[in-house]
C-alpha cells in the first residue's frame, strides 16, 4: 500500500466533505437539529457530508470498512477500516462557532496508519501518514519543544453528558489552570489533537471520546513527534475512551496530575 499517494486523495475528500459542510452552515436552521442522546446533536449535514466520505473512501481502497460516527455504512474490512468523523464539532456547527473539522483515518489491523482533519473554517488540513513527517498544508509541522506545563498552553473537552466523573474533573481542571499558561476548550477533539501537532498546544486531554473523534488526530501527533497515552500511561487510547496527547516533553508531568485528580483504575 501507497500511503503517500493515498493520503493526497483522501485529502481531497476531507475537503470536498468540508466545502459541502461550509456552504450548508449559510443556510442552516435549528430546526434542522436531531438528538441522539443527552446534548448529542446531530444534523442532515453530518450524515450527508458522511455519505459523501464514504463514497469518495471506496473509490481510494474498496476493500476496505467503515467505523462512522453517523453509521452510513455497517461495511467492516478484514484488514483495512476507515474510521470517520464527518463533522467533529457538531454543537459548534450548530451554533454558529466556527471551530468543526472533518476527521477520517485508516486502521490497518490493530494499527493507525494514516490520518487528516480538515478545520472547515480556516481550510487548514492537517494530515500524516506512518513513516513521515506530518504536514498541515504544505507545510511540515512538529510539535513544540515547551519543558513543563508551567509553559504550555493545554486544550482540553468538557463532558455534555457523561458527568459520572465531573468532580475530579473540575479538580484537575482547577489545578492545571493555576499552573499552566492557560486551559483552552475548542469544542473538537480532532481539532486539539492536529492543534497539539501543530505545536499551538502543548496537551490535550479528555475522557469517555469515540475512536473517531481521536483516530486521525494521534496519527497527527505521532508523527509530528508527539506522544500518545491513557489516562495510566498505556498506549491504548481507542478502547479506554480516554487521551492523553502531548508534546512529549511534559508526557510525565501531566500524567502526575491526572493520576491525582482523575484516576479512573481503568487499565490498557
Amino acid at each position: 500500500m501507497q500511503l503517500n499517494q493515498i493520503i493526497r486523495q483522501v485529502v481531497d475528500v476531507s475537503k470536498e466533505a468540508g466545502h459541502f459542510i461550509r456552504e450548508e452552515r449559510k443556510t442552516f436552521n435549528a430546526d434542522k437539529i436531531e438528538y441522539k442522546g443527552l446534548n448529542d446533536l446531530v444534523s442532515y449535514v453530518d450524515k450527508t457530508a458522511e455519505q459523501k466520505i464514504v463514497v469518495g473512501l471506496e473509490l481510494i481502497l474498496p476493500e476496505a470498512g467503515f467505523i462512522t460516527e453517523e453509521k452510513t455504512s455497517t461495511k467492516i474490512g478484514d484488514r483495512y477500516n476507515w474510521i470517520i468523523d464527518p463533522l467533529d464539532g457538531t454543537t459548534n456547527f450548530i451554533h454558529g462557532l466556527p471551530t468543526y473539522s472533518v476527521s477520517i483515518a485508516l486502521q490497518d489491523g490493530d494499527e493507525l496508519v494514516l490520518g487528516v482533519v480538515y478545520e472547515v473554517n480556516q481550510d487548514e488540513c492537517f494530515y500524516a501518514h506512518k513513516d513521515a513527517p506530518a504536514y498541515l498544508n504544505d507545510s511540515e509541522i512538529k510539535v513544540s519543544n515547551k519543558p513543563t506545563v508551567a509553559d504550555s498552553l493545554i486544550a482540553t473537552g468538557f463532558p455534555y453528558y457523561d458527568f459520572s466523573y465531573q468532580e475530579r474533573y473540575i479538580k484537575l481542571f482547577t489545578e492545571l489552570m493555576r499552573n499552566c499558561h492557560g486551559l483552552r476548550r475548542i469544542g473538537s477533539a480532532a481539532v486539539d489533537l492536529a492543534y497539539t501537532a501543530a505545536g499551538r498546544f502543548e496537551a490535550f486531554y479528555e475522557y469517555n471520546l469515540n475512536p473517531w473523534d481521536i483516530a486521525a488526530g494521534v496519527v497527527i501527533v505521532q508523527q509530528a513527534g508527539g506522544e500518545i497515552a491513557n489516562f495510566k500511561g498505556g498506549l491504548e487510547v481507542l478502547k479506554t475512551r480516554e487521551l492523553l496527547a502531548t508534546n512529549g516533553k511534559i508526557t510525565g508531568e501531566m500524567l502526575e496530575y491526572i493520576d491525582k485528580y482523575f484516576n479512573l483504575k481503568l487499565t490498557n
